[in-house]
């Protein structure tokens, strides 16, 4: 079984719209709609270990930054690829993105296309087929 790209958003319709997307191109997701949800799945399944995780920074309770320094702090992680999605855009909220372990950023509003091609990228698949 492949091992599915982790959505980690508060927004129904983000997730919504994330999950849609990867489904298209064959790509399995699991989402969560917190950093707490999202890193009790990861402490409860052990063997879940997703190849790519796509952060919101703006999350309740535990911003995205916490979880992503979360992920990293963990040696079973250690390939997981952290592509931070948020509506923050300035130079400092990249760095922090960056600090904190995210390989990736892209910016709200984005394009499920240039979203796609970033989890194609890393988990290194070619496009389907038109």
């Amino acid at each position: 079984m492949n091992k599915p790209v982790m959505i980690i958003d508060d927004s129904l319709t983000v997730r919504k719209i994330v999950e849609v997307s990867l489904r298209r191109e064959g790509i399995d997701s699991i989402s969560f709609a917190s950093g707490i949800e999202a890193m009790h799945s990861l402490v409860k399944q052990q063997d879940l270990i997703p190849n790519v995780v796509i952060l919101d920074i703006g999350l309740p309770k535990m911003d995205g930054y916490a979880v992503a320094q979360f992920i990293r702090m963990k040696p079973q992680y250690k390939d997981t690829v952290i592509i931070i999605l948020s509506g923050h855009a300035s130079i400092l909220d990249r760095l922090k993105g960056r600090l904190a372990g995210a390989e990736e950023y892209l910016t709200k509003p984005f394009t499920t296309q240039n979203m796609v091609a970033l989890v194609r990228q890393h988990l290194q698949i070619s496009p389907l087929s038109a």
